[in-house]
């Protein structure tokens, strides 16, 4: 293939103190069959060695540009820099995390796909998710193309989650110029949330094929599952988009059924004696999302829950014993009372 044959590539690296996965992430990126494409490092001044390596990629590479951030920003900020550096003539975005990587073929199969279907804005694709889990499987194989509605009931109704994570995705880039800034910064979740959002407008692709590695994290992932910030963006969704993807039946009951399972997880987390934060978060974000936290129905939860623990007393004394055990090797809390 010609690279004056194909439309352009923006593949994003946003970086920050990365220098013991950087070099293989612009590897892959250096060896993919399809030759349209730039590369632009957003470094978020790393204090490693992460610009010397970033470097030594440009000299090897015109393709390859890197941009220093003059302070140090969030990394939702970070994200939206790249999307702002975007060539005018780039026709797709494709992010990829710093200690993430992509095979070969990746560029040249997502890209085949969204010139096969206009409508298409988002490409997914099957992944490695950590060293050996598959990830983001669940569509039959014969199913390649969806309606972004479709695909937005999936994951609204039933959980059924195939975006994948950002670095196992491909974006239309005029779908990231209609919005500045891209990502809600205010969100640990902003990739999804932008999903959910423009896929009213668009088709989503998928690609039976592994085309991606996505590396487990401690840091950002560590966050939102001690936060649960799962729960609060989940909620965000049904409130905004609900009425587009859903009935009007189907959304009131998806609701309740999601309040019902956060009270119960915050009713839990009172007995593990969570900090401020933890509770600040969650009292800002459901107030946010128009269902503000209720001292009365976390009361109910809490009856609730310790009625359900004096009646199943075996349950109960195993899941004290696992508490125990994991209490013994804990982590320090995220935050102090």
């Amino acid at each position: 293939m010609q690279s004056n044959d194909n439309p352009l590539v923006s593949v994003l690296v946003p970086v920050y103190n990365c220098e013991a996965y950087l070099r293989e992430c612009l590897e892959s990126v250096l060896r993919q069959t399809f030759p349209s494409w730039e590369c632009l490092i957003v470094n978020n001044c790393s204090t490693d060695q992460t610009l010397s390596i970033a470097e030594e990629f440009a000299a090897r590479d015109p393709r390859v540009r890197i941009y220093n951030n003059v302070e140090f920003v969030r990394a939702a900020r970070n994200h939206n820099n790249g999307f702002e550096l975007m060539s005018p003539r780039s026709k797709y975005c494709k992010l990829v995390q710093a200690d993430d990587w992509i095979y070969p073929e990746c560029l040249e199969r997502m890209v085949a796909l969204a010139e096969a279907n206009p409508r298409v804005g988002l490409v997914g694709a099957y992944g490695l998710f950590g060293d050996s889990r598959v990830a983001w499987y669940g569509l039959p194989y014969w199913m390649t193309v969806l309606s972004g509605r479709d695909i937005g009931r999936r994951w609204l109704l039933d959980g059924q989650y195939i975006f994948g994570s950002p670095t196992a995705t491909m974006i239309r880039a005029d779908i990231i110029r209609k919005k500045t800034p891209f990502w809600d910064e205010g969100s640990i979740h902003a990739d999804t949330e932008a999903y959910i959002e423009f896929l009213r407008e668009c088709d989503f692709g998928f690609i039976h094929q592994v085309l991606t590695f996505t590396r487990v994290r401690e840091g950002m992932t560590s966050v939102a599952n001690r936060l649960n910030s799962y729960l609060p963006s989940s909620l965000g969704c049904l409130v905004r988009h609900g009425a587009y993807y859903l009935s009007e039946d189907e959304l009131e009951l998806r609701i309740k059924r999601h309040l019902r399972n956060y009270y119960a997880f915050l009713a839990k987390s009172l007995f593990k004696r969570k900090g401020r934060g933890f509770w600040r978060f969650h009292r800002t974000k459901m107030k946010e999302f128009g269902h503000p936290l209720r001292a009365g129905r976390l009361a109910w939860a809490v009856v609730s829950l310790v009625i359900d623990k004096i009646l199943n007393p075996k349950q109960t004394a195993e899941a004290v014993v696992q508490t125990i055990l994991i209490s013994r090797n804990a982590a320090p809390p995220l935050d102090t009372p």
